[in-house]
């Protein structure tokens, strides 16, 4: 063989490998929280899959990890360079985007499938950095068989007064049964849910927004009197014995399984548990569930005010090397069809946009009622937690989230301790 056709195979080999190499598919990592709720893991898993069949130049390796251990290890990967190209984020940790490490999506998503009111919460100086895949309403919900049973009748409206709610408490610790499913023992704000909604029915949307933001200070009377009350609802017994340690898993197994418990305040993805098998931890089918407004409180300026928020997302890594794939996935999961189908399947609110006219649901009394209870409201967009940040929101973790709802600290400790670390004015 001459030295001629020698190179001309040995150039056919190099090109054929190298074609090989060019055609094999680009591997990106997705890291997302819910490994302990069925519905959204498979909708999520779902997804997945119908990328990858649709796009074979691209393929996910995906991971389900809770969402602190998420938190814990991305903070870390980021700044060394090691991030996943795909990660779960919520619009509370501002500091992955300030630190510049989530990359714009505008030109990536169709923007068109992003619901208009959740575009705000991960737009900043013009850019979209997040896909709004969960959304949430704070609600506050109910075993109607065992309010029933201590003798308090809802109303047609959901809503009981300030002093009928006291007084569902009462009788709910007088009958021995708990009267509020509540835990902080891995989250740091479900302690503050029923003050919180309160204090925004009390205030309304412009002074709450105030107090958020620090230029409403917590000794106002209006704040005073509605920290009172709930102060006089813990003392009554209204949390369980286990308060600072009763995880927000085991919290919706004490409300709907055992030992029971009155109500649940709870944001709705609620539904990402309790509508999971009953052998996994979720509601049994015939539950008594019903959906309440939080209470109406005294001289209340805007009873029918509730918490709006956006929540479980998905961010590009900034540094992500594969950008076109991770890209690529977020685009075919934002749409009009998968919204639609987040609904039908894990029955709670989305950021992305869905059309009602095709959701199927073994749940469609829940839908019904949650639909009820959102009719003619006044949203506030953003927990406190959502507002709060640094020594502020550590101050609403360890004061209002615990201390406060443990009975730990008298009123004007909580209300001191809050404005030294949130109010400007002082």
């Amino acid at each position: 063989m001459g030295r001629g056709r020698v190179a001309a195979l040995v150039l056919g080999a190099a090109l054929a490998a190298g074609g090989a190499r060019a055609a094999e598919p680009t591997q990106i990592t997705m890291w997302s929280n819910w490994p302990d709720e069925p519905a959204k893991r498979e909708w999520v898993s779902a997804r997945v899959k119908e990328f990858e069949a649709a796009n074979a130049q691209c393929r996910v390796k995906l991971s389900f990890i809770p969402k602190a251990d998420i938190y814990t290890q991305a903070k870390s990967a980021v700044r060394t360079g090691q991030a996943p190209d795909v990660f779960y984020m919520e619009p509370d940790q501002p500091e992955f985007l300030q630190g510049g490490f989530l990359e714009p999506l505008e030109t990536r998503v169709d923007t068109g499938a992003i619901e208009e009111w959740a575009k705000p919460a991960w737009t900043a100086k013009g850019h979209l950095y997040g896909l709004p895949v969960e959304a949430y309403t704070v609600e506050l919900y109910y075993n109607r068989d065992l309010v029933r049973k201590v003798g308090v009748a809802v109303p047609e409206s959901g809503q009981l007064t300030q002093g009928a709610f006291a007084d569902l408490v009462r009788k709910g610790v007088a009958a021995g049964v708990t009267p509020v499913a509540q835990g902080v023992g891995d989250r740091p704000f479900p302690g503050g849910l029923l003050l919180f909604e309160s204090l925004l029915r009390k205030l309304g949307t412009e002074d709450y927004g105030k107090l958020l933001s620090g230029d409403l200070s917590f000794r106002d009377p209006r704040v005073l009197a509605v920290m009172t009350w709930f102060k006089d609802l813990v003392d009554a017994g209204a949390y369980p014995k286990s308060f600072s340690t009763l995880k927000l898993g085991e919290s919706h197994y004490y409300f709907y399984q055992k030992p029971g418990a009155l109500v649940f305040p709870d944001p709705s993805w609620f539904t990402g548990r309790a509508f999971a098998p009953p052998e996994s931890g979720g509601m049994p089918a015939d539950f008594p569930l019903g959906i309440m407004q939080f209470p109406a409180m005294d001289e209340g300026r805007c009873p029918t005010c509730k918490t709006l928020s956006v929540a479980g997302s998905f961010v590009v890594y900034a540094r992500s090397r594969n950008k076109d794939c991770a890209g690529a996935l977020l685009r075919s999961i934002g749409s009009v069809e998968n919204g639609t189908k987040w609904m039908e399947q894990v029955s709670l609110q989305t950021g992305l946009k869905s059309d009602p006219s095709r959701i199927k649901s073994a749940h469609e009394d829940y839908f019904r009622q949650l639909q009820a209870r959102n009719q003619g409201v006044t949203y506030f967009f953003g927990t406190p937690l959502f507002h709060y940040r640094a020594k502020c929101a550590e101050t609403y973790t360890q004061v209002i989230n615990n201390a406060l709802p443990a009975g730990l600290i008298s009123v004007k400790d909580a209300a001191e301790r809050m404005d030294a670390a949130c109010h400007k004015g002082s």
